[in-house]
Formats: structure tokens, sequence, C-alpha cells
């Protein structure tokens, strides 16, 4: 039956006020360069556009499908180890790099998935868990890939090619606003498809909705499979940036809680949720380590995490309910 065209319209209205949104902001993001001109702080904005994909990739499996990963650090890893070593043992250019990382992601996600998603609630989480340390220890001992002390990419001239850029931060802001609009665009597009539709029936209730046709374990790989491939090329523009990658520094247990948490904060399961708490944490922790953290004496980390415990404590449900709320309240009046 068809819905009502005052319905419909609603409904287009809504979507295109969220495009023109993210038009808007990405515009915002465009002209913030060249409005401040402080290295660090660009690198500041590089990160939070960075971990901005990550959470939205992660956020189609835990937010949207209800699949709470803390494993997303070995797709990361894959990406960066993947990319730099076709760099520098193969001369391949990262972006071919960050399709075969992508892809190799997305397959180990399948693998995976096919055992871990017979699993329910807390012991999916703590699989994913266990399995990124094995991926962890792995490349420690790995010589072929540097081992412990990890890989140097070797410095060329700067290129979009290569993807170097040594005195420029402008490229970097770039392709980190391009990879965040596309996941952003991505998850707009699926919220209202039959997939997205599927994902929030299994989040809701995996039982009633296989009752109702949706076939489960297909929507879980599927999200899996997807969330993976972008946390592995976000990992591989980061090896680019960065120029050095070694196990901890892109495996490490941090790095799935880095990706998870602008999700958690900014709203789970929520189309701007990812990109919100992205804008709040990431500024909240490199400012809070780099004016807090030379006295070694950790109170970096107190102030981090007291903010971030009273952020929760005071909005569960996220940030994005700020908003939401505001709307209703201004609907019922």
């Amino acid at each position: 039956m068809e819905p009502p065209s005052s319905s419909r319209q609603t409904f287009l209205r809504k979507r295109l006020l969220q495009l023109a949104g993210a038009a808007m902001v990405a515009a915002f993001v465009v002209l913030l360069p060249f409005l401040v001109h402080d290295v660090y702080l660009q690198n500041v904005l590089i990160l939070t556009l960075m971990y901005a994909a990550l959470s939205q990739s992660w956020n189609i499996l835990g937010g949207y499908c209800g699949q709470i990963s803390l494993g997303h650090a070995i797709y990361f890893g894959l990406g960066a180890y993947t990319s730099t070593l076709l760099y520098t043992h193969a001369g391949l250019t990262p972006w071919i790099g960050m399709l075969a990382g992508g892809a190799i992601a997305a397959l180990v996600a399948l693998i995976l998935g096919y055992p871990f998603f017979r699993l329910r609630g807390h012991y999916f989480t703590i699989a994913t868990i266990v399995v990124a340390e094995p991926g962890l220890i792995s490349m420690i001992n790995w010589d072929f890939a540097g081992g412990a002390q990890g890989i140097q990419i070797p410095y060329g001239p700067d290129s979009w090619q290569h993807l170097q850029f040594a005195r420029d931060k402008l490229p970097y802001i770039d392709f980190a606003l391009g990879l965040a609009c596309i996941t952003w665009l991505l998850t707009w597009l699926i919220e209202d498809s039959k997939w997205g539709y599927w994902w929030r029936a299994v989040k809701d209730n995996a039982e009633a909705a296989e009752s109702l046709g949706v076939v489960v374990f297909r929507s879980k790989m599927a999200a899996a499979a997807l969330s993976a491939f972008f946390t592995a090329v976000g990992g591989s523009f980061y090896a680019a940036f960065v120029s050095y990658i070694d196990p901890d520094s892109v495996m490490g247990f941090q790095f799935s809680l880095l990706i998870a948490l602008p999700a958690v904060l900014g709203g789970i399961g929520t189309l701007w949720g990812p990109a919100l708490g992205a804008a709040v944490l990431i500024p909240l922790t490199e400012l809070t380590r780099s004016y807090f953290g030379g006295s070694g004496s950790g109170l970096d980390l107190i102030i981090y995490g007291v903010l971030i415990m009273a952020i929760a404590l005071a909005r569960p449900e996220g940030l994005t309910s700020l908003f939401i709320r505001r709307r209703v309240g201004e609907a019922a009046t």
C-alpha cells in the first residue's frame, strides 16, 4: 500500500534537509584550513575527520546492526600494513594498497563472522577483543613486516600518486574529509534502504526479524564486510599520513576503543552520531594530551576520563539527543 502523498513529501523533505546539512558542514570544513594556519590544529582536524569516518564505518555494524565490536583495530592494521608493504616492497601506489587492504579486511571479517555471529550479546564482543590480540602478536613476530620495530615509509616527492605531502596538510585534510563524506553518504543511502531496515530489525530482535523473513546471518555478514572495508581504508590513509607504522601504533586495543567511542558518545545507530562524537572526542583527546600530558603524571587521562563520564551521564543516549529532543519540543509547541 502506497503511503499518503503528504507522508512521502515529509520523508523526501527530511532526506533533502539531511543532504543539505551535510553539504553545509563539508563546506565549513573545507574553509577551516584557510582560517586556521597552525599546523598542530590542522593535524587535529585531520585526525578528527579520520575518526569520524572510522566511527561511521563501525556504526554500520555496531550501531545499525547491533553487533558491538571492540576488535576493529585488526581491520585498521590490515589496511595500514597492506598498503605499506605493497608500497615499500612492490612500489605500488597507496591507492591500490587501500583497495587491496579493504578487500583483505572484508574477507577477514567474513571469515571471522562465520563463527562469531553465532554468538550473542557480550559473548560476541569478547570474541572480537580476543581475536584482535593474536593479530597484534602475529605482526610483532613477522619479520617481513618489520616486526616490533615497524616500517618506515620512504619519503618521495610530494604527490597524490604517493599520497605524500611533507609540508602541506591541505591534501590530507581533503582526503580525510572525502573519506568522511563517503562513509556518511553511504550510511545515508543505507539508512532508509532495505538493508537499513533489516539491520535495525536484527538489532531490535533478531528472532522476530527472522520470523518476518529477514535473513539475519547474511545481514550481519554484509554489515561486517562493509564496516571492515572502510576501516581498512582509514588504516591505509593513516599509514600514509604518519609515514611510519608498527604493530602497537595501528593494531593496539586503543584503536578499537577510539573507533567505537565517537559513535557511542555522539549517538549509536544514528546518522550524525559518529561525526558529532568525533568532533568532541578527538580534539578533547589531543588537546588534553598536549597541554596536560607533558608532566607524565597522567593528568591528561584524568581530565579526559572525567569529561567523557560527565558527557555520558548527562546524555546517555548520545549528543545527538540534544537536537532530537529540541525538535520534538518545537513540534509539540
